[in-house]
C-alpha cells in the first residue's frame, strides 16, 4: 500500500488514476467465497473493496485523511465503469455498484488510461519546451529578487551595438502596457520555478493569463487582505452575504433574523445553493490542470513551496472570483472551529461536511474527471487549513516587479526600445541537452527538501524527541535524500552524541554535598 507521490507535471489526474488502479490491483486481498450455492476463487466483496480502498486512499500522500467512506464507493463505481473491475460473471460498464456482499473480480488485464503524447487535452495548448529542441534548466538562487535582476535581463544588454551610458536623463520610457507585461511575466516565471516544471505550456496556456487580474487582486485590497471590487455587479448578493456573516459569526448574529430550530441549517443550504449555482467553480475551468498539479506539492516537506505556489496560481483568478473564494474560507473555517455551532448534518461533523458540500465548487474541470472529486476534497482541506497565508497579498512578488521596473528604466532610451514598442524578449532559461537535463532535474526540484533536512538537523531550539519524530517522517517520505545525508547508523546517532554532560568536579561536588547533609 506504500504510495508513489505523483510530482507535478502534464496530465497529473491521469497519472494518479493509474496509480491508483496499481495499487488496488495489487494489494487488495482476494479470497474464495460462496454465492448462491456456487463457489468463487481469487474475488472480494464490494464492503471488503470499499474497506481496503478507503484506507488506502485516506494513507496516500496524494489524497489524504480526508477521503470519505462514500467517497470511496464513487471511485469504486468509476473502476466498474471503465473495466478494472468486474463481477464474477464478467460484466462491467455500469455505475451500479454498492457497499455490499455482491462479489467481484479483476479482469485479467486492468486498463491504465493513456497518457497523450501530444499537447492535446482538455483544451488546446501551445507547444510546450519539451516538444521543441533541446530541454530547458532552471538558474537556481537563494532569493528570487536577486534571480529577477540577474536572470531576468533584458537581451538588448547583451547587444554589442549599445554602449552603456552614464546619462540618466535620456532613460527609456516604460509604458503600462509595459509595467503589466513584467507583472505577467515575473507572476509565472516564478510559479515555473516552485512547480518544478521545464515549462507551463502543459497545465495552462500563458498567453490567456490576464495581467491585469494580478496587479488588481495584488493592489485592491481592503485591510483584511480581501479584494474590493469596482463593479458591485460582480459581487455576492447582499443576502448571500448575510448568511455567510450569520454562519461566520454564530451565534451572533442580528436579531432581526428569525429564530427557529434547525434555523442554521436552513442558512447553510442558502449559501450552498448559491455556489453550486455559478456557472463555473471559484478556481475556475482554466486553472484546473494547474491546481491539480499543485497539489503535488502537498507533501509534509513541502508545505512551504504549496503555500507559495497557491499564492500566485490565486492572483491569476478573476478579482470576483479571488473575492468569493477568500469569504467562503473564511466561513467554513470559523464554521469547523465554533464549538457552539449546531450540528448542521446528522451522521457527519462540521469540517467534513463543508469539505463535502463546497469541494466541487471550489474545483472541478469543465469535463468530468475520474478523480475530481477526491483532488477537490484534497485541495479545499488544504486551503482551509492555510487559506489565511495563502490568499494574502506576497509582498515579495510586488519588490520584484518594482526592483525589474526600476531596472528598466535605468536603460538607455537609444537602446532602440522608445515607448509604444513591445517588450524585448527575456532569459528565463538556457538551453541543455538531454543528457544534461536527466542529470539535472532531480537536483533542482529537490533542493529544497535538502534544504529543509539540514534545518532540520540545525535546529538547536528544537527537542531531541521532536527533531527524532520529525526525521522519522522525513526518512519515510524521502528515503533516498535522507541516505545520502545519513549513510550509515553511526552518523545518524553522531547527530544526537554530543549531549551535555555534568563535568566531573561538579559531580563531585554534588557527592560531598549529599554526603554532608546525610550527617548532618
Amino acid at each position: 500500500m506504500d504510495s508513489h507521490i505523483i510530482t507535478p507535471g502534464p496530465y497529473r489526474a491521469t497519472k494518479l488514476w493509474n496509480e491508483v488502479t496499481k495499487l488496488f490491483r495489487a494489494g487488495m486481498p482476494l479470497k474464495k467465497h460462496r454465492q448462491h450455492f456456487k463457489v468463487y476463487t481469487n474475488c472480494f466483496t464490494a464492503t471488503a473493496a470499499v474497506d481496503w480502498l478507503h484506507e488506502l486512499l485516506r494513507n496516500n500522500s496524494n489524497f489524504g485523511p480526508e477521503v470519505t467512506r462514500q467517497q470511496t464507493v464513487q471511485l469504486l463505481k468509476k473502476f466498474f465503469k471503465n473495466h478494472v473491475i468486474e463481477d464474477v460473471k464478467g460484466r462491467w460498464g455500469l455505475e451500479d455498484l454498492e457497499d455490499n456482499s455482491q462479489l467481484y473480480r479483476f479482469p485479467s488485464t486492468s486498463p491504465l488510461k493513456p497518457i497523450p503524447a501530444g499537447p492535446e487535452g482538455v483544451r488546446k495548448k501551445s507547444l510546450s519546451l519539451k516538444d521543441r529542441e533541446g530541454f530547458f534548466k532552471f538558474r537556481s538562487s537563494k532569493k528570487f529578487d536577486k534571480e529577477i535582476q540577474e536572470n531576468i535581463v533584458p537581451a538588448v544588454e547583451d547587444s554589442p551595438n549599445v554602449a552603456p551610458s552614464e546619462e540618466t536623463v535620456d532613460c527609456r520610457d516604460i509604458t503600462d502596457d509595459d509595467i503589466q507585461e513584467i507583472w505577467r511575466s515575473v507572476t509565472l516565471t516564478h510559479l515555473q520555478k516552485l512547480l518544478g516544471l521545464p515549462s507551463l505550456d502543459d497545465v495552462l496556456n500563458p498567453a490567456q493569463v490576464s495581467p491585469h487580474y494580478i496587479v488588481y487582486n495584488m493592489t485592491k485590497v481592503n485591510k483584511h487582505g480581501v479584494v474590493t471590487l469596482d463593479d458591485k455587479t460582480d459581487d455576492l448578493p447582499h443576502w448571500v452575504l448575510s448568511a455567510m456573516k450569520c454562519l461566520a459569526n454564530w451565534p451572533k448574529y442580528d436579531s432581526n433574523q428569525p429564530s427557529y430550530p434547525g434555523f442554521e441549517r436552513d442558512v447553510f443550504k442558502t449559501v450552498s445553493d448559491y455556489f453550486y449555482s455559478l456557472p463555473q467553480p471559484l478556481l475556475t475551468f482554466q486553472y484546473y490542470e494547474l491546481f491539480v498539479n499543485v497539489l503535488g506539492l502537498l507533501q509534509p516537506a513541502l508545505e512551504r513551496l504549496a503555500i507559495e505556489a497557491l499564492q500566485l496560481c490565486t492572483l491569476l483568478l478573476p478579482p470576483a472570483s479571488r473575492r468569493k473564494l477568500q469569504l467562503l474560507l473564511r466561513m467554513i473555517s470559523r464554521m469547523s472551529q465554533n464549538v457552539d455551532m449546531p450540528r448542521l448534518h446528522d451522521a457527519i461533523g462540521t469540517r467534513t461536511l463543508m469539505v463535502q458540500t463546497f469541494s466541487r465548487c471550489v474545483l472541478s474541470c469543465e469535463e468530468e474527471v475520474d478523480l475530481d472529486e477526491l483532488l477537490a476534497t484534497r485541495l479545499l482541506s488544504f486551503l482551509m487549513d492555510h487559506h489565511q497565508e495563502v490568499l494574502q497579498v506576497p509582498l515579495y512578488l510586488r519588490n520584484a516587479v518594482e526592483d525589474h521596473i526600476a531596472y528598466l528604466k535605468s536603460q538607455p532610451r537609444h537602446s532602440g526600445m522608445g515607448p509604444g514598442v513591445a517588450m524585448p524578449s527575456y532569459s528565463f532559461c538556457r538551453q541543455i541537452s538531454t543528457q544534461e537535463f536527466e542529470e539535472q532535474k532531480l537536483s533542482v526540484s529537490q533542493a529544497a527538501i535538502v534544504d529543509l533536512l539540514e534545518s532540520l538537523i540545525k535546529d538547536k531550539a528544537m527537542s531531541v524527541k521532536e527533531k527524532k519524530k520529525k526525521l522519522k517522517l522525513f526518512q519515510k517520505e524521502y528515503p533516498d535524500i535522507y541516505l545520502r545525508r545519513f549513510p550509515t547508523t553511526e552518523s545518524e546517532a553522531q547527530l544526537f552524541a554530543d549531549k551535555p554532560k555534568i563535568k566531573p568536579p561538579l559531580l563531585m561536588g554534588m557527592k560531598k554535598t549529599k554526603a554532608f547533609s546525610i550527617r548532618n
